[in-house]
């Protein structure tokens, strides 16, 4: 079995923690962190979440009670939200082989290596192929739509973030819960692993778990309460 290897890797620029202050946790209502767009990147190098251009990372697993398969691109496109220059990252996700949902999603990285996360177009299809739902999606700065942290350059036990925030549509939260945790996948496996657990007030009977690793990003999704569902990194792309 291989073990993945524990590379350091460097953000891509460099700034002090006061320049980029992290928003509090904190009721949605008052949620309104302070963006200044000249400070981000749309060059994703965290090591926890490196988004590389033209890398694909391929999923599969259980889904809805069916088999899933989920495909997720970095792109060589960006797009400007809320006057920052973000990196889209096309998702795809097939249950029982029919594309089902599609995803572009919006992230950029602040000056001291911070993912943040700033929007998706999301769509639902029908069994035709047509757009059937687009509940989910969000843009910051629009109708009270604000980023959120996705990813810490250095990841805090315990503190709490809001990956996004849209009333009703967007309402993701997460907390690390271990910076060094055991996993297997694609016959490879990591003793540091990070671990983290994903709640939204929009479906508070449902808790999952995600699993990330140095120089890859994520690699397990699962329900730990809720409908089952779990998604192990299959295939890595580029």
């Amino acid at each position: 079995m291989a073990v993945f290897a524990t590379t350091v890797y460097l953000p891509v620029a460099v700034a002090t923690a006061a320049s980029c202050a992290l928003p509090s946790f904190g009721p949605g209502a008052r949620y309104e962190p302070v963006i200044d767009p000249s400070t981000f990147t749309a060059n994703v190098d965290n090591p926890w979440f490196p988004l590389k251009v033209g890398t694909a990372l391929v999923y599969s697993g259980v889904k809805d009670r069916k088999q899933a398969v989920d495909v997720s691109l970095t792109t060589a496109r960006t797009r400007i939200v809320d006057g920052v220059e973000t990196r889209v990252v096309e998702d795809r996700v097939l249950l029982d082989g029919r594309l089902e949902e599609r995803t572009s999603d919006y992230y950029a990285q602040d000056a001291c290596g911070n993912v943040w996360y700033f929007g998706e177009d999301t769509a639902g299809l029908d069994r035709h192929g047509r757009v059937a739902d687009t509940s989910g999606s969000f843009h910051a700065g629009e109708a009270g739509g604000q980023p959120g942290v996705f990813m810490e350059a250095q990841p805090e036990l315990r503190r709490t973030f809001r990956q996004e925030w849209l009333n009703g549509q967007a309402e993701d939260t997460f907390t690390v819960v271990d910076l060094s945790t055991s996993v297997v996948v694609a016959h490879r496996q990591s003793h540091h692993a990070l671990r983290t657990a994903e709640r939204t007030a929009l479906e508070p009977g449902v808790l999952d778990n995600k699993y990330y690793v140095r120089g890859i990003g994520e690699v397990v999704e699962k329900a730990v309460k809720g409908p089952r569902e779990e998604l192990r990194l299959l295939e890595i792309i580029s």
